[in-house]
């Protein structure tokens, strides 16, 4: 049985899952989702034979739904927490148990094996906007066909594509969405204030960015005389460019890939320098001539004399980017807060942090494991955190989902990103227990505000997008429903016009 008292929103929830099945739940951060999880399998928990499951994309968040589940029930003995660094013999014994915490990739690996998929009744999906491609929730899901799915995630996509694609993944019959604004979760919402902080860029800045958009032009060129769009300010879309590319059936396709591949780079180049600096900016063409011994595109972009012009401007630069100046003048505002500090690239981290660091602020950088950054120093990083042993965390995207931090104050965008789930999960970093701000570091007339606006209006999409899904059902029952009627109706009437040695 549950100990924790259900808000009236998360009844309903789970009142609409028991009534309609596999649903998909989209709640703003810090409202309770994986009580909702909790709450179905005590409502289902006589009614259904077979494995609950509770799945997230990470060890750490696995654990930490296993510890919730502990103090939040009284089932605690009934549940267990299983991963891949398990042996074998002791995770099939575990498998007994009614409840099961796991990664996605653990239970994928095990299902048949281990696990049988027609043993399974129930499965969460926690973060189920990563039911999507070949994530390991796909392939569990399509194991377990005849189990009840719950989706619990914050941002599915503002893509229709996306959307539809996590909903056939995971069999969805049922949306249930709640926005901050909406009655039955307003009183529960935490106040967060977003606050834009704009700059502009430097004069070399601006000198470097001009020399970069005329190597852009000449690149360009040749798709102009061929007619060829080239969506440089979208960057899914300019990737996707180089497949259309491969199928053209004329060698003109090798000068195309060749321009095509230096577009790439001086497209990255302009958004580092425009929303990161000079350094990051330096970092990249410092790469680009370890490529060079081998990639062609690289070795011709740094022929140019654009580039020599370039590193000449960046090395008599005053300031790395304004945003730098912007930051440390807010965090001489913000003293002694609990703040999270997201940057989009490693590189950034690491300048940022020495910046920090030079400067007195107590910081710690929270990355992915790559370069020697163990799961082990994750895990302490962020319990140090916890336990304000310093009181600034410069994150990566990993620290965007699945980490427990819910005394955060303060979180700062070092730039906007396009992507509205990235957004959304950084924005959920807090506001969770009480009033949190959010300053986003904005540079005027650059990518910045196009990726700002690109993230707002993708996530008024998908809001849209995911209530006009239930209207959509709710139309074609009250449809059905109103058919049914009519034909009880013209049955009723025709059996009462019916002659007496009829009836």
């Amino acid at each position: 049985m549950l100990k924790i008292m259900l808000r009236e929103y998360q009844k309903k929830i789970i009142n609409s899952i028991i009534e309609n099945g596999s649903t998909l739940v989209v709640l703003p951060t810090g409202l309770g989702k994986t009580l909702i999880g909790f709450g179905v399998f005590d409502f289902f928990w006589t009614k259904k034979q077979g494995k609950f499951l509770f799945l997230a994309p990470t060890k750490p968040l696995s654990l930490q739904h296993f510890n919730s589940f502990a103090r939040a029930t009284d089932r605690g003995g009934e549940a267990a927490l299983i991963t891949g660094e398990q042996p074998k013999t002791k995770r099939k014994a575990l498998y007994n148990k009614k409840i099961i915490f796991a990664t996605p990739q653990t239970i994928k690996n095990d299902l048949s094996s281990l696990l049988q998929p027609e043993d399974v009744s129930i499965v969460v999906f926690d973060e189920a906007h990563r039911a999507v491609g070949d994530y390991a929730y796909v392939e569990v899901a399509k194991k377990c066909k005849n189990a009840v799915f719950i989706g619990l995630t914050a941002s599915p996509g503002g893509k229709r594509e996306r959307i539809e694609e996590v909903v056939s993944n995971l069999n969805i019959k049922n949306i249930e969405i709640r926005e901050a604004k909406d009655a039955d979760v307003e009183e529960y919402i935490m106040d967060k204030k977003i606050i834009w902080l704009p700059t502009e860029l430097s004069e070399s800045q601006i000198k470097i960015k001009k020399l970069i958009e005329k190597m852009t032009d000449d690149y360009l060129a040749i798709f102009r005389r061929h007619r060829i769009p080239v969506p440089l300010k979208r960057k899914g879309e300019l990737l996707n460019l180089r497949q259309k590319l491969l199928k053209i059936n004329h060698p003109i396709k090798f000068k195309l890939l060749l321009n095509y591949a230096c577009l790439i780079h001086l497209n990255h180049m302009a958004e580092l320098l425009e929303t990161q600096g000079i350094t990051a900016l330096l970092n990249y063409i410092s790469n680009l001539k370890v490529k060079a011994e081998r990639t062609k595109s690289a070795k011709i972009l740094l022929s140019r004399p654009e580039i020599a012009k370039i590193l000449h401007g960046a090395s008599s630069a005053q300031e790395d980017h304004p945003k730098t100046t912007l930051l440390l003048e807010l965090l001489e505002k913000l003293k002694n807060k609990k703040i999270l500090l997201f940057a989009q690239y490693r590189d950034e981290i690491e300048y940022l942090l020495s910046i920090l660091k030079n400067k007195g602020y107590s910081a710690e950088k929270f990355v992915g494991k790559r370069k020697g950054f163990t799961k082990k120093q994750q895990e302490q990083i962020v319990e140090d955190f916890r336990n304000n042993k310093f009181n600034i965390l410069v994150c990566s995207s990993i620290g965007e989902e699945g980490i427990d931090i819910p005394s955060s104050d303060v979180v700062i965008f070092y730039e906007p990103i396009p992507s509205e789930i990235r957004t959304i999960q950084r924005r959920g970093r807090v506001g969770r227990l009480k009033e949190g701000h959010i300053y986003i570091l904005m540079t005027r007339k650059t990518r910045d505000e196009a990726f700002y606006w690109s993230a707002v209006r993708k996530e008024k999409k998908m809001v849209s997008l995911l209530k006009n899904y239930n209207l959509g059902k709710e139309k074609h029952q009250k449809q059905e429903k109103e058919e049914k009627q009519k034909k009880k109706k013209e049955s009723e009437i025709k059996q009462a016009s019916l002659p007496d040695f009829f009836t």
